[in-house]
């Protein structure tokens, strides 16, 4: 998992996805071969005072897919909100250039997500992990650069 950092600073992650960001890194599912997965964002700020982040991913080998995010702060260090392709609420929780999520995907996966601001601050280190019957059986590691800033 991506460390806390002191020299990191603090993460406001709505405002660190508005506008554009494009994300590369690693998924590795179990028993298979690691594939690499580009997602590119775009972020805004909706009516309700939320984030409204559009996604394109590709994975390797497939035809690229869209999901949204629709995000909010719930209270001084939550955050709360949906993802298109998940079976339930998200859930989350920023402690100092950390933020994790944790959500619930189709098939009864349970997926934990950290995303760690680097020195700089235009840059996340994600690391999902994704649980069968609390068992590992995928990880996404990913680097998201802010893009036109």
């Amino acid at each position: 998992l991506p460390p806390a950092r002191a020299d990191a600073p603090a993460l406001d992650a709505l405002a660190f996805f508005t506008g554009q960001s494009r994300g590369e890194g690693t998924l590795k599912i179990a028993l298979r071969r690691p594939r690499a997965v580009t997602v590119a964002s775009v972020g805004r700020w909706g009516s309700g005072g939320g984030l409204i982040l559009d996604q394109t991913v590709t994975l390797a080998g497939q035809p690229a897919t869209q999901r949204q995010w629709q995000l909010r702060r719930g209270g001084p260090s939550g955050v709360a909100g949906s993802l298109s392709d998940a079976a339930g609420p998200v859930t989350g929780r920023i402690e100092g250039n950390r933020l994790h999520l944790r959500f619930i995907m189709k098939g009864g996966l349970r997926a934990d997500q950290w995303l760690a601001l680097q020195p700089g601050g235009q840059m996340l280190h994600n690391v999902m992990i994704v649980r069968k019957f609390g068992l590992p059986v995928a990880r996404l590691d990913e680097v998201i650069m802010r893009e036109n800033r």
